[in-house]
């Protein structure tokens, strides 16, 4: 499986972004985050298009949460999308890469006052309430500045769509948001509503992450404006702008069908332009959050393979130099992945192995792969680890992360220094009274 700009170039080796992938391991070291800078941008500007010829009214946001650095917060300004934001230090580097806020909606179910006061410094576009407490805080926060924040309302809308549980978000049972079915929704607009500093503008729902079927997303797109008209009889507020949130799904190995931009965007608006239709609703601005869409196809990590061990008549774990420290999500919700040998990726398969991890733990980043026979030293590809590794990444075990490098044209840029041992213990504090010479100082 070959993606974005992946090939096999002349040498016969894996080729991305017109750099081969040896070369990418003997310069930078491995492990290594390789972005694919034109697969970035190329679906940017397929799901923007997509949105905007069905419905010119709207914005596409990137979940930073997915991939966030300051140069990725580059290309998303170049190609024009806003960036859905879910924290303080998020908002941070968004500044520091001198990002446009009036295209920044900051989520987060349990903001700090230091957060939010961040974004009111800033300026930021929208702030997204989750709950009645923050609608208190921000507003007296507002109040102190002398200024009034336009909002968005955070809604459960009560749907379960096809996904791992741990990153599903929009049924009723999660810690974001308020119900809709509960009231809790119309309550919370109510009393948002009434706040002096709060301008309230519209409303917000995210139902998961990876979702490869369409119906749950024209399902939360039907219920969303009908919740709106409700709110227009009842509350008497018009909705003026709809963010339906991301989720959905990427190609992680061979089987998974994910759709297209075109196909995301024709079930979506379908159901928003009939909905509206019906209750007699103006058309809304809308707004989408796709992260992992943007850029998980657009990464790849490489390892160096080490030991390979053979259990005799059960599996043979062929182990790489990193793991869960760089990548959690098969720790965390068995995650699937695909790899090939960077030397060789058009091999013949010649053995059934299990891509292990190095670190103290059951770190099996992949079972069951078909690969040819590797040693060690081989340089291994896994594929789309452009969304949630990078920025789930730990020092579990005290690992350095990884660095990252952004290719394109045959050019390799470090957008991400590799950590150092001494960044590893730069925040360690030794209290006077256990201190000593350590024998590495003498």
């Amino acid at each position: 499986m070959f993606l974005g700009t992946q090939r096999v170039n002349e040498a016969g080796h894996l080729e991305i972004g017109g750099c081969d992938a040896l070369a990418l391991a003997r310069e930078f070291g491995t492990p290594l985050y390789v972005l694919d800078e034109e697969t970035v941008r190329r679906k940017c500007r397929a799901l923007r298009a997509a949105y905007e010829k069905r419905y010119p009214s709207s914005l596409m946001l990137f979940a930073a949460k997915a991939l966030i650095n300051m140069a990725v917060c580059r290309i998303m300004d170049e190609e024009g999308m806003g960036l859905d934001l879910s924290s303080g230090g998020e908002l941070y580097t968004a500044l520091r890469a001198g990002f446009p806020m009036e295209r920044i909606y900051l989520h987060g179910n349990n903001k700090a006052a230091w957060e939010l006061e961040l974004a009111l410094e800033a300026g930021v576009g929208r702030v997204v309430l989750d709950n009645e407490r923050e609608m208190e805080l921000l507003n007296a926060l507002a109040a102190r500045r002398g200024v009034t924040q336009p909002v968005l309302l955070r809604v459960a809308p009560g749907i379960k769509p096809q996904t791992h549980s741990y990153i599903s978000t929009g049924q009723i049972d999660t810690k974001f948001g308020l119900g809709i079915s509960t009231g809790c929704a119309e309550r919370g607009l109510a009393k948002a509503m009434t706040l002096p500093n709060l301008q309230v503008v519209g409303l917000h729902c995210h139902i998961g992450s990876n979702i490869m079927g369409l119906d749950s997303f024209e399902m939360a797109a039907r219920m969303m404006i009908r919740f709106a008209a409700h709110l227009r009889d009842t509350v008497g507020v018009v909705i003026e702008e709809l963010d339906l949130g991301g989720g959905v799904g990427v190609r992680y190995t061979a089987d998974d069908q994910p759709p297209s931009p075109e196909d995301y965007a024709e079930a979506v608006i379908t159901g928003v332009h009939e909905e509206v239709e019906k209750a007699r609703l103006p058309h809304p601005k809308l707004l989408q959050e796709p992260g992992r869409a943007i850029t998980g196809e657009a990464g790849t990590t490489l390892y160096t393979v080490g030991t390979i061990k053979d259990v005799p008549g059960i599996r043979r774990y062929v182990s790489v130099d990193g793991g869960m420290s760089d990548n959690p999500r098969p720790a965390l919700y068995q995650a699937r992945y695909s790899a090939l040998a960077a030397g060789d990726p058009l091999a013949p398969a010649a053995e059934v192995v299990t891509i292990a991890g190095k670190h103290c733990e059951c770190d099996n980043l992949i079972f069951d792969l078909a690969l040819p026979a590797v040693q060690p030293g081989d340089v291994l590809a896994v594929q789309t680890t452009g969304a949630y590794t990078y920025t789930m990444a730990s020092n579990y075990n005290r690992f350095t992360r990884p660095a990252m490098v952004l290719v394109r044209d045959g050019q390799a840029e470090l957008i991400v220094a590799r950590e150092t041992l001494d960044d590893v213990i730069s925040h360690d504090v030794v209290p006077a009274r256990l201190a000593k010479t350590c024998c590495c100082c003498g």
